[in-house]
C-alpha cells in the first residue's frame, strides 16, 4: 500500500443487510488494523430511510469514522472496497441493499477527481446520513467547495435520521 504524509480521512459506514451494527463493528476493527493508519474518532450509529430508492429497501445504519493514515487516497480506497468485500458486500445493482458500504468521503483538504475517485464524496452535502455523524466528531468540519458541516444541515433537514 502507498503511503505518504499523514492527513484526517473520513470514511462513511451503511449497511441495511444482514447485523448491521455486527458489520460497524467489523469495519471498524478492520479499518484501525490498516497500516499507517488510526482511528480518531468514531461517530454514534444512526437509523435512516434509504435515499433515491424504493420503500421496499431496509432502513440503514449509518456511522463515519475518522482516520489519521498515511496512507495515499487511492490506497486508502482500495483497502476500504477489500474490506467490504471481506464484510460480504456484492454489487448487483446501483443502489442496491448492502451488507458493507464504507465510502471514503474527504481526505485532508484535497479535492480529488480521478476515474474511480471522487473527493469529497458526491452528494455527501446533501445527505444528512452523512452529515449529522459527521457533525457529531467534527462540527467545526467544512467541505471544500460546499461549505461548513453544520450550515449543510440545515438543508437536509427533511430527511429522516435517529441516533441509536
Amino acid at each position: 500500500m502507498t503511503t505518504q504524509a499523514w492527513a484526517r480521512a473520513y470514511i462513511a459506514f451503511g449497511a441495511n443487510l444482514g447485523d448491521p451494527a455486527e458489520a460497524f463493528r467489523l469495519a471498524l476493527e478492520r479499518v484501525a488494523a490498516l497500516p499507517a493508519t488510526r482511528v480518531a474518532a468514531r461517530s454514534s450509529l444512526y437509523r435512516t430511510a434509504p435515499v433515491g430508492v424504493g420503500e421496499d429497501h431496509p432502513d440503514y445504519l449509518n456511522a463515519v469514522i475518522a482516520v489519521d493514515t498515511g496512507l495515499a487516497p487511492r490506497a486508502l480506497l482500495d483497502a476500504l472496497l477489500t474490506i467490504e468485500h471481506e464484510g460480504g458486500r456484492t454489487r448487483p445493482a446501483h443502489l442496491a441493499p448492502r451488507t458493507m458500504d464504507l465510502d471514503l468521503l474527504l481526505y485532508g483538504d484535497a479535492v480529488i477527481d480521478e476515474p474511480g475517485l471522487l473527493v469529497p464524496h458526491p452528494r455527501m452535502h446533501q445527505r444528512a446520513f452523512v452529515l449529522q455523524p459527521l457533525a457529531e466528531i467534527a462540527p467545526d468540519l467544512t467541505i471544500p467547495g460546499h461549505g461548513a458541516v453544520r450550515a449543510l444541515l440545515a438543508g437536509v433537514g427533511d430527511q429522516a435520521i435517529s441516533r441509536l
